[in-house]
């Protein structure tokens, strides 16, 4: 086995997963969720372990962290497979220039899920802390401020510690070298710390910031036709199970559906929606595109449709024929227009059953969404025809 396969057989971290949740009284609590090993009358299996936002936790049971620190004790709970045998750790030599991240110990791992109720209120983690006592260090590097940054750095559960300013090359090292004190070996076997050592810190700090501005500027640039200010809310436009056949006397949003009736015209011939338009223009025999044109219902149309032998090529033709009746229904419906630049800048999703993924959003990983996206491109050319 490789250095780097008995490595990864260690646990120095846990994969907290989300999101989750639990009801209380009809209130949300967010939650985040990791695997832990749990004992049971035969031996150890592997189980959720469930942090909320209240600190309580859930694994089986549900209790709070001292509860948790007391399971982890006593090996009710452990954070590896007690039963396996673990390879022997790689030796690391000189530790203090380059290392593995720490082992994960119980405390730490109460440190970990710590980090993660505080997450899930909102609140800054013992990284974050840590990140917030480095920024007054360079705003100000006394000595005071020095020490506030080492208190902040070993909150850090020690698992985590090599990960905190996300440098893959130096890992942590910077700030080992700024938390050890003058005249003291950084990592124990290190080189002495010095206040030179000390002001290069400062200063891979400070190179850093004028890093990042620097790439913020940039982008500012490359990004120049971004909105400056943050869009509409998203939208949902909802399926209707039975949709009227006769428009409302006030449209609501369900005015952007392909379902909606709104007669419109396009290359000659006229449809009562959406979706008979894009069925009829998809049958290849003429007589299959007039039956659907002139189907009593949605369903009729869309059922029609689906039953008939489609043009040659319709898969790659379909978005352009989409946007195309789209754009012939908003175009020829001002009213109808208007509803759709109401939305002003909001993403678009159209959900629903009836019709294709290809079409539809349901969900992550699930659905393209397309309708939604032609609505927005339809939008925006509305909106440049205004000028």
């Amino acid at each position: 086995m490789c250095e780097r396969d008995r490595f990864q057989r260690y646990r120095t971290w846990m994969a907290w997963k989300g999101p989750t949740y639990r009801l209380v009284d009809g209130e949300r609590i967010d939650g985040a969720w990791c695997h832990v090993w749990v004992k049971g009358y035969s031996g150890y299996h592997m189980d959720d372990l469930v942090a909320y936002a209240d600190g309580l936790i859930r694994c089986g049971e549900t209790f709070d962290l001292e509860e948790l620190r007391r399971r982890l004790e006593s090996g009710k709970v452990a954070l590896r497979d007690p039963e396996r045998s673990v390879p022997e750790r790689p030796k690391q030599t000189p530790r203090w220039s380059a290392r593995y991240p720490e082992p994960i110990t119980n405390e730490g791992f109460l440190g970990e899920v710590g980090d993660e109720i505080e997450a899930l209120n909102g609140r800054p983690t013992t990284s974050k802390l840590c990140w917030e006592a480095i920024k007054r260090y360079q705003r100000e590097p006394t000595e005071d401020n020095r020490l506030l940054v080492r208190e902040a750095y070993l909150a850090i559960p020690p698992h985590k510690r090599v990960y905190v300013l996300g440098d893959m090359d130096r890992q942590d090292i910077p700030l080992r070298q700024l938390v050890t004190d003058i005249g003291e070996p950084v990592g124990g076997d290190g080189p002495i710390a010095t206040a030179e050592m000390h002001r290069t810190v400062l200063e891979y700090f400070n190179a850093g910031d004028r890093g990042v501005e620097q790439s913020r500027e940039h982008y500012a640039v490359l990004y120049a036709d971004d909105p400056v200010k943050a869009g509409a809310a998203a939208i949902t436009l909802h399926e209707r199970v039975n949709p009227s056949t006769e428009p409302p006397e006030h449209p609501d949003l369900w005015a952007l559906r392909n379902e909606f009736p709104a007669p419109f015209s396009y290359n000659g011939q006229t449809y009562p929606t959406i979706i008979h338009g894009y069925w009829a223009v998809a049958a290849a025999d003429r007589s299959d595109h007039d039956r659907i044109r002139d189907a009593a219902t949605v369903h009729d149309a869309h059922e029609t449709g689906g039953r008939c032998a489609l043009r040659p090529n319709w898969a790659m033709a379909r978005t352009a024929v989409m946007a195309d009746l789209l754009r012939a229904k908003f175009t020829q419906h001002p009213e109808l227009a208007e509803i759709l630049l109401s939305t002003a800048d909001a993403r678009i999703s159209y959900t629903g059953i009836s019709e294709s993924p290809f079409w539809t959003d349901r969900g992550p990983g699930e659905g393209r969404n397309w309708v939604g996206r032609l609505l927005e491109l339809i939008r925006a050319e509305l909106a440049q025809s205004d000028k």
